[in-house]
């Protein structure tokens, strides 16, 4: 049994981590933004930038999931800043609060979440942790995250960087966006259907990052994608086979625009990105096609 800390753990991906160690018998520290209130968690306050670095002595490992959801309103001047300061501020302050600690009471592994947004628009291209990060406000913010990781990495703690695709799951995320769509018969491509989707099923998601925690000598980014990526269309075409709803409906460019503003960039980007590292690490995908991953999901 190891006790583990994990911020985040009320989001899509943390939830699902947290139920899958306490199922296997491991301690979760969750840390909260508020008082805690039960012996099993530990404050932190993300964009303030301050961690209870008591709280994280004798853990195995910090893993950092939070920040404020990319998808969830328009990207205004205030938001964006939400977006960077919760990840930014965040991780920093875990990587001193873990730095801070005797070397009998450090971590000895922190996993950091960052997401393809890295790479940026990469077309047809296919892109793997090799690739130099993009340009635009993901990409950057993507390498100001994991830069913020470095007091950590510095104090010798084996630092990992789980750059994340779109996670499929009927819970939350995109994906939990478009399956009442799709089930209702509304769901169709979105532009011209030709852009990439990296997606990851939930479960390998989850199987990934433990991976990445059990094994030792991993360390840098981790790109969690499924080793096949897909266009826009070829994944609505799935979620209407699986599903068995017609994808007759698109939502053209200039609307996606026009209601989701900057975001709708992400939207409508394409990254082709694979998991070269992963798989190279032993990693074997449950639902490496997307049909597999959406029944998954179901």
């Amino acid at each position: 049994m190891r006790r583990i800390a994990v911020t985040g753990a009320s989001g899509l991906i943390g939830n699902a981590l947290v139920r899958s160690l306490t199922a296997d018998g491991h301690e979760v520290v969750r840390l909260v933004r508020r008082t805690p209130r039960t012996e099993d968690e530990v404050r932190w306050d993300p964009e303030g930038g301050r961690a209870d670095a008591a709280g994280l002595a004798g853990c195995h490992a910090v893993v950092n999931l939070a920040g404020a959801g990319v998808g969830n309103r328009r990207w205004t001047d205030a938001y964006k800043r939400r977006i960077r300061d919760s990840r930014v501020n965040g991780t920093a302050a875990l990587a001193r609060a873990v730095a801070s600690l005797d070397d009998g009471d450090r971590p000895r592994v922190f996993v950091n979440g960052s997401a393809i947004g890295y790479y940026g628009e990469t077309g047809d291209r296919a892109v793997d942790e090799e690739a130099p990060p993009g340009t635009g406000f993901l990409p950057e913010l993507c390498v100001e995250w994991e830069a913020a990781a470095a007091p950590a990495r510095q104090a010798g703690v084996r630092t990992v960087f789980t750059r994340t695709g779109l996670v499929v799951s009927r819970h939350g995320g995109a994906w939990g966006r478009l399956f009442p769509l799709f089930r209702a018969g509304l769901g169709g491509r979105m532009g011209d259907g030709r852009q990439y989707w990296s997606f990851v099923a939930l479960h390998d998601e989850v199987a990934a990052i433990r991976h990445l925690l059990d094994t030792d000598g991993l360390s840098g980014p981790f790109n969690l994608t499924a080793p096949n990526p897909l266009t826009n269309g070829e994944i609505t075409a799935a979620m209407g086979r699986v599903l068995r709803r017609p994808t007759l409906f698109a939502v053209p460019a200039p609307v996606l625009r026009s209601v989701l503003g900057e975001m709708a960039g992400d939207v409508l980007g394409s990254a082709r990105v694979l998991p070269t590292r992963l798989l190279e690490s032993g990693f074997r995908f449950a639902f490496p096609d997307i049909e597999g991953a959406i029944r998954a999901a179901l």
